[in-house]
């Protein structure tokens, strides 16, 4: 075969880093994350085109080649839920086209979670139809943080990494020296969680708050179970929606003689009335991680923010390396 005079006859095959392969690429639910992840990881977002046309549809266009390439894409479906999902579907299909080695979809806080199962009749269970979705768009991997029930890892058919935003909640509590501390799980269905809290908090004790849901995104709360009587009382829960919830358990623990109230939780979905409830004065402070971005009007004097972007950075690398993930939590 005769080359063309045009190109150069190549000495070897060229070599590609393993790491030049890695390529990161946000959505548009929360720019803000996805550039902090990029910076820990020392690499620029790859430019993507997105927009929007008369009738509403999404168009997303990866704007560099990703052929052969590791692509990450950050996106974590919040409100508005079903927008931030579509994009993540599109952007995942538009790399598959593209002929990504691998994708890996960065869920910081994934959407229709708490559909999780069947509580009455002719019910869908929407947390295993998403990961449906997102694995028959393309996906080859899933990298989650705090899902709200540990079951839908297998919702997937592709691998799923399961990460945590305790860890910063947890070194931010120890650098205040708070004493007599106990932590509390908001329901029942959060003990597990809370005791796992509790013992990276110097095994501190647990109290559990028993209640009865009577509706969606209402609860009555009944009493408290454990001993916070002159103590500081730790909420966790993995997400603060209405604040319904934890609002009503810190009012109960208040009355139990709690002396402070912190609530900790890794998503700050904050649909309306949270902001009222939350700053109300019935917690010292309100512990959030940024999976979830919080508009400047929703912020108040309680609230304390913390970053995940190292946690996500971090698990990203190891991943591309084929390094353990679960070592970070240990």
């Amino acid at each position: 075969m005769i080359r063309p005079a045009t190109l150069p006859v190549p000495s070897a095959l060229p070599f590609i880093p393993e790491h030049n392969r890695l390529k990161l690429f946000s959505g548009s639910a929360n720019p803000q994350l996805s550039q902090e992840v990029a910076r820990y990881l020392g690499i620029d977002l790859g430019p993507m085109l997105r927009k929007r046309f008369a009738d509403g549809e999404l168009y997303v266009q990866v704007q560099e080649s990703i052929r052969g390439c590791d692509v990450y894409l950050i996106q974590p479906t919040c409100q508005p839920v079903n927008d931030h999902l579509m994009e993540l579907l599109i952007m995942v299909d538009a790399c598959r086209r593209a002929s990504a080695r691998q994708i890996t979809a960065v869920i910081p806080y994934y959407g229709y979670a708490r559909a999780d199962r069947k509580t009455a009749g002719r019910e869908s269970i929407t947390a295993k139809l998403v990961a449906n979705l997102i694995t028959q768009a393309g996906a080859s991997r899933i990298l989650a943080m705090d899902l709200h029930s540990a079951q839908i890892q297998g919702y997937f058919d592709i691998p799923v990494d399961h990460v945590y935003g305790s860890p910063v909640i947890l070194e931010y509590l120890l650098s205040k020296n708070l004493s007599d501390l106990v932590v509390v799980s908001p329901d029942v269905g959060g003990v597990a969680r809370a005791r796992a809290f509790a013992n990276k908090l110097n095994d501190a004790p647990l109290a559990i708050i028993d209640k009865r849901r009577q509706a969606h995104n209402v609860a009555e709360v009944m009493n408290v179970v454990g001993d916070v009587a002159g103590k500081t009382a730790v909420l966790v829960d993995d997400m603060i929606d209405t604040g319904g919830t934890i609002s009503e358990a810190a009012r109960v623990l208040r009355q139990s003689g709690a002396r402070q109230v912190y609530a900790c939780a890794t998503h700050a979905i904050f649909s309306p009335p949270a902001i009222e409830r939350l700053s109300s004065g019935v917690f010292e402070e309100v512990i959030v991680t940024n999976t979830i971005p919080i508009p400047e009007a929703n912020r108040f004097q309680q609230l304390r923010m913390l970053s995940v972007a190292g946690i996500l950075g971090e698990t990203i690398w190891r991943v591309h390396e084929d390094s353990s993930v679960s070592s970070l939590f240990r």
